[in-house]
């Protein structure tokens, strides 16, 4: 994690996101933009919450480690969000992991500055009674789908997400994590892999992906994931 000193890119990312209108102007001066490269964690489970963020650029994965070693997909934040949201209010450690898809900007507030300043502001309170319900709502629906839809529809969501502007990918996870991450079997993922390049929805070559059929992929994920 890098700490950009840019005041006027801050600044840039505040208005933008009309954060002025969520918090008070005495919460501003202790404001940071972070910034973490593609394949960083952002957020470590047990740890505890050092800064409260607010997603604002990039891409950010969100998943579970279980006690049996395997991990759970639970979202993707590709727009203005926030994380941090239940271990700022129940004073508690880091619960998921968080990791950075692509470069990504965050603003982050201390904890122990928002919990002095923040719990008598109602607007803030109300942003995160809105976050969290959104946050429920999207961890159920899914799960809910890794349980009731087929592993093509699961991978090629998963696959959508992962695509750049050169329409390749190159996977940072193994088989297996991706496996565990999906629900699924080492096995049956690599079929599905083979599924999906018999079909010439995708290519492997040299360590990447190729999409051959963005259209195709984007009818099978069924916006699973977003």
């Amino acid at each position: 994690m890098k700490k950009i000193n840019d005041k006027k890119l801050l600044n840039y990312y505040i208005k933008k996101h009309n954060m002025d209108d969520i918090l008070d102007k005495d919460i501003i001066p202790y404001m940071e933009l972070h910034y973490y490269e593609k394949g960083e964690q952002v957020l470590i489970p047990k740890s505890n919450l050092l800064y409260y963020y607010f997603f604002i650029d990039g891409k950010l994965k969100i998943f579970s480690l279980l006690e049996n070693g395997k991990s759970i997909l639970l979202e993707f934040y590709t727009t203005f969000d926030t994380l941090g949201d239940v271990e700022l209010l129940k004073d508690r450690p880091i619960v998921s992991n968080v990791e950075a898809v692509k470069d990504s900007y965050l603003i982050g507030i201390p904890t122990n500055i928002l919990r002095k300043k923040c719990y008598n502001n109602p607007r803030f309170l109300r942003f995160m009674i809105s976050s969290l319900s959104k946050k429920l709502e999207n961890t159920s629906n899914n799960s809910c789908y890794n349980l009731s839809y087929p592993l093509i529809n699961r991978l090629s969501s998963y696959l959508l997400e992962h695509i750049t502007d050169k329409d390749y990918i190159i996977l940072n996870s193994t088989f297996n994590d991706i496996s565990e991450f999906l629900g699924t079997t080492y096995r049956h993922l690599h079929r599905t892999f083979k599924k999906l390049e018999n079909n010439r929805v995708i290519r492997f070559d040299d360590g990447r992906i190729y999409i051959l059929n963005k259209g195709e992929l984007r009818r099978l994920s069924k916006n699973l994931y977003r």
